[in-house]
């Protein structure tokens, strides 16, 4: 089985909202997954980014690969949370 990290669209017409999931790569989209691990809301500046970093790293363990936009919203959330909070 292949595991990959990807977007599941939520949120309505012209307004999307993601949940970030591990999933099997044959599953559709929006179909079945194995465990939610963040969300991703574009609708905000900046967009906000939420993920669970310990099952986020527990899935990287297991060899889950990131789609190209899941790995953008990691390297995002990794380099927000290396600033120091009054930037």
């Amino acid at each position: 089985m292949a595991v990959k990290l990807r977007l599941a669209r939520r949120g309505a017409k012209k307004s999307p909202f993601y949940h970030v999931v591990a999933t099997d790569s044959r599953n559709p989209r929006d179909g079945r997954f194995n465990e939610e691990i963040g969300t991703y809301d574009p609708n905000h500046t900046p967009a906000r980014i939420n993920l669970k970093v310990d099952r986020l790293e527990h899935w990287l363990k297991m060899g889950a690969k990131p789609s190209a936009t899941v790995a953008q919203l990691i390297k995002l959330a990794r380099k927000s949370a290396a600033q120091p909070a009054g930037r």
